[in-house]
């Protein structure tokens, strides 16, 4: 009731006005007597994959906490973990605004954010000073500015820098709105890439004493070859985790409504199966050897199941999270 109430006020104002907003709340009152309004408990269902141990099955998919700045608030309500990022080596804006927008009739997002955010260093500030008990893992990217053929230097920047304080990496070859980005899934640049990745990781377990797993997130509007494709360069050269699925292009499920024609991508309830599809058919190929993160439209008990009956080990929640408030973790939590 409570969460209906303050999201009423929210969804008067501009999206992202009132997400820049949220995170300033959640900044001001954690750790207070008013974090009252949204700290729960939750049933301890921990769930062992990457050589982890998460908490419980639910997480804080990548994109709402870009900068790492509420990651004890997000906790409080519960997550088992937090992704945060998409996170660049240096400091960038995103792109234009408007760049946010709500589809209500379908409890959809559209963004084209394009990677705004502080830059890795302040990243890496702000978890140092969180007290989160849970897995915290970082989403790196490439900066806008960087040709897409370097890309692969930017990813290894950024982990470099990561590696000591993730509890894993997220490396993000699948947001829509960043130019060219999505061609490193394919081919040779997503062989090259991975490759690099590994190679940086063994150096990295040497150099620290840990082994910090990598997780490649993908987009969803993949056909079966490209699927096909992936899979095998996961397995071949060992990738930790898969991360499925990013926001779409796709704009079946919302012709009609508002924002439909606006460019970026769509997540939320549009997305659900969509992304549950690309997950059963990753699971299919993958065969338990390489574990699943599903993401993408769940925003109920049933849809979290949905996901993880089709091959996910865990689950990640954003646009329902913003739709229906804390209340939806402790549900998915206390019901997986």
């Amino acid at each position: 009731m409570l969460y209906r109430i303050m999201r009423s006020f929210l969804f008067m104002l501009n999206p992202e006005k009132a997400h820049d907003l949220t995170i300033k709340l959640l900044k001001l009152t954690n750790g207070t007597i008013l974090d009252l309004f949204y700290r729960q408990k939750v049933q301890q269902r921990p769930v062992e994959i990457m050589g982890l141990t998460f908490p419980n099955s639910l997480g804080l998919a990548a994109g709402l906490d870009k900068n790492g700045e509420c990651i004890d608030g997000f906790g409080a309500m519960g997550f088992g973990h937090i992704e945060i990022g998409t996170v660049t080596p240096v400091a960038q804006p995103g792109n234009a605004s408007p760049r946010l927008f709500r589809v209500l009739e379908s409890e959809g997002i559209i963004n084209r954010m394009g990677f705004n955010n502080e830059g890795v260093d302040k990243l890496i500030a702000n978890v140092k000073d969180c007290n989160f008990k849970g897995v915290v893992g970082f989403n790196i990217g490439k900066n806008f500015s960087t040709p897409v053929d370097q890309g692969k230097n930017d990813y290894l920047l950024c982990m470099d820098k990561v590696y000591p304080h993730a509890g894993y990496i997220a490396i993000n070859i699948s947001s829509p709105n960043t130019p060219g980005l999505r061609s490193l899934q394919y081919g040779e640049a997503l062989h090259e890439l991975l490759d690099a990745l590994k190679t940086r990781q063994a150096e990295l377990q040497e150099k620290y004493g840990k082994y910090v797993p990598l997780a490649l997130k993908v987009a969803p509007d993949l056909s079966d070859e490209e699927i096909e494709d992936i899979a095998q360069s996961l397995l071949k050269y060992k990738i930790d985790g898969l991360i499925a699925t990013n926001t779409t292009l796709d704009r079946e499920m919302i012709k009609g409504m508002s924002h439909a024609g606006e460019t970026g991508g769509l997540s939320g309830r549009p997305l659900q199966t969509k992304s549950t599809v690309v997950i059963g058919k990753f699971a299919a190929i993958l065969k338990g050897q390489i574990p699943i993160i599903g993401v993408g439209g769940i925003d109920s008990v049933i849809a979290a199941k949905e996901k993880i009956d089709a091959g996910a080990s865990l689950v990640q929640i954003y646009s329902g999270f913003i739709y229906h408030g804390p209340d939806l973790v402790k549900k998915i939590v206390n019901n997986i």
